[in-house]
């Protein structure tokens, strides 16, 4: 007699476990998910027909800000990216979306000058800043990075941190003013500001790493899963200072983030990357209507 005929509940129970391994997009039961590899096939065939430049300017409102053209790139010598455009005018903003892999967080990686790049090109105001490394796209062509979650130092204070986001300012006076300004504006940063950043909330620590950027004082804001690692509660916290940081300070932000409903809620565009490609762009509330993007990346 097998193990499963002595013990049949083990059988259900394995068979159960194995449903529950299945990961995908959706937000329903795990009937209804489809396997990540099988939301990439599906989104391979979405691409059969890219969007033309013409259409990604005419969305950027023809007179972008940020373009990238003709992108080629990627890390030691593993090719992510196969020619992707993109393009966004000062003030919008715009939410990368797709399957696992897709090359989303290597868009925003290859902006700020972390990869490798072999073709393309990508200008900021109609300025070359392809070859630009991190620390001259922040000081000169006022492009921000911001990490994904836990990049504040947790043994510093909540004040030093934003310090060390004006390390690249003239002097430690000017530092000082921008952080105390920042500080003004966020009043649950300055009620912490001399305690060690390790006893703030998620959407604490997510706040600090959002205003550590904004000591510089940039255009374009690359912001990298601002919802990852959050509870619920404070996820609509981090997507209300992004959109006061758009509307009121009119600052440009692109994003990539897991939870494609909200990002599409949040940005005036959307891009479906598909395997290193822009399959889909449109604007974000149109891309919540399409029907293949609700079935595959928001829950159906």
């Amino acid at each position: 007699m097998t193990t499963e005929e002595k013990n049949p509940e083990k059988k259900a129970e394995t068979g159960a476990e194995k449903k529950r391994r299945i990961s995908g997009y959706h937000q329903g039961d795990v009937s209804t998910v489809l396997s990540v590899d099988a939301v990439a096939k599906e989104a391979q065939q979405m691409a059969t027909k890219r969007p033309e430049k013409a259409d990604l300017w005419k969305l950027a409102g023809d007179k972008p800000q940020l373009t990238i053209e003709g992108l080629v790139a990627g890390y030691g010598q593993m090719e992510i990216l196969h020619g992707v455009d993109l393009a966004i005018g000062k003030g919008q903003s715009l939410c990368l979306i797709g399957p696992n892999g897709a090359g989303k967080s290597t868009v925003l990686h290859s902006i700020y000058g972390f990869t490798r790049i072999w073709k393309g090109s990508i200008s900021m105001d109609g300025r070359d800043v392809t070859r630009e490394k991190p620390n001259r796209k922040l000081a000169e062509s006022g492009i921000a990075y911001i990490l994904q979650d836990n990049s504040v130092f947790p043994d510093m204070t909540v004040r030093e941190n934003l310090l060390m986001g004006g390390y690249l300012l003239d002097t430690p006076k000017e530092a000082a003013e921008k952080a105390d300004a920042i500080l003004d504006k966020y009043s649950r940063l300055a009620a912490r500001a001399h305690q060690p950043a390790r006893v703030l909330s998620g959407g604490e620590r997510r706040l600090l790493e959002i205003s550590r950027a904004l000591v510089m004082d940039p255009e374009v804001l690359l912001v990298d899963e601002p919802s990852i690692g959050l509870e619920p509660r404070f996820i609509d916290m981090v997507f209300d200072i992004l959109t006061d940081l758009q509307h009121r300070d009119g600052k440009t932000i692109i994003m990539v983030e897991q939870n494609a409903r909200k990002g599409l809620e949040f940005a005036d565009l959307g891009y479906v990357l598909v395997a290193g490609e822009v399959a889909i762009a449109d604007r974000g509330d149109a891309l919540l209507e399409n029907p293949d993007v609700g079935r595959l990346f928001l829950g159906g």
